[in-house]
């Protein structure tokens, strides 16, 4: 099968294109003209064909989609930066949606298309009994929510053959460095987590399911990945070497994570192989020989993440 994979560099894509390549898919990865993209090709697994482009450029997406079966779209701009960056995030997130929409329907046989969007879609529901539903309302709460509500009607309404994943939480498989944001999530709120590779074995599966082909999905990683989000950071965080944060450092607002009914896409894809133990302990591995200096590193860390906390050593307001 042919397949044109937008964002093939980014947390989900980097685990997805390997699967394709072992499956036996001819891949065609899409990826911007930057130092970045240059690096990661060249490190991409033989055979495959890179195409360089931008997906706010309609001519180059249409280029890129001549000839594929499948296009696979992953390109994004997520929080924090499309919170940063609306209008830029925008232009990527709809308008170069609409882009792969509009090249998937120039072709002589349209090819199927595969959407990535995120289950915080549905807004904010610690108020209610979980899992949710994909069938649950839909509820912009920040510019992202706002464009993969956007993305999924276009591609809905696009006249194509489509598949929309609303993805969990995909935890980048290594050490990061942190943002402020981490601090805006209420440490009651409730987290579903996805490791990388049951993502893209997910992907991967679903193009040989027909089944799969004009529904809408939930992909998370199961009951083994549901978690509080203060259970969960701490989790990740010792995976690092990194001691619990005080509670003081944590918004209480309600985010808009929560746990999802993943029971018609594990039986259709059969892709939860690993839980939420597996994620930190890959977290932890990609640490390899610096793992020795956890012990002293840790603490240290753990002052400089806490220094971007807005509500660490701050008075509340009474209510």
């Amino acid at each position: 099968m042919r397949i044109l994979l937008t964002g093939g560099a980014g947390n989900i894509g980097s685990h997805t294109l390997p699967e394709l390549v072992a499956r036996g898919h001819t891949v065609r990865s899409f990826e911007r003209l930057t130092k970045a993209g240059r690096r990661t090709a060249r490190s991409l697994p033989p055979g495959v064909e890179v195409v360089w482009g931008d997906i706010t450029d309609a001519d180059a997406v249409l280029r890129a989609a001549a000839g594929v079966d499948v296009v696979v779209h992953l390109a994004a701009l997520i929080p924090p930066t499309a919170d940063e960056e609306p209008e830029r995030a925008r232009a990527v997130n709809v308008d170069g949606t609409a882009n792969v929409v509009a090249a998937c329907q120039a072709q002589p046989t349209p090819p199927r298309l595969l959407f990535s969007s995120t289950f915080d879609v549905h807004g904010h529901t610690l108020d209610k009994v979980p899992p949710r539903h994909v069938d649950d309302p839909l509820v912009a709460t920040d510019p992202y929510t706002e464009h993969k509500i956007k993305c999924e009607e276009l591609v809905r309404e696009s006249g194509l053959t489509w598949c929309i994943f609303r993805f969990a939480d995909v935890p980048v498989l290594g050490v990061r460095d942190p943002h402020p944001i981490m601090f805006e999530i209420g440490l009651d709120n409730r987290i579903e987590a996805l490791h990388a590779d049951d993502a893209g074995l997910a992907i991967v599966n679903a193009l040989e399911t027909p089944e799969v082909w004009g529904r809408i999905l939930f992909v998370g990683g199961g009951s083994s990945c549901q978690l509080t989000y203060r259970e969960y950071l701490t989790r990740l965080l010792a995976a690092m070497g990194v001691p619990s944060l005080p509670d003081d450092a944590f918004s209480t607002a309600v985010y808009v994570t929560d746990w999802i009914d993943t029971t018609e896409s594990e039986a259709l894809l059969r892709y939860q192989r690993h839980d939420f133990a597996d994620i930190a302990e890959a977290i932890a591995a990609s640490l390899g020989w610096k793992r020795r200096l956890v012990p002293m590193v840790g603490p240290l860390a753990r002052r400089a993440i806490l220094r971007l906390s807005p509500y660490h050593g701050r008075p509340r307001a009474k209510l």
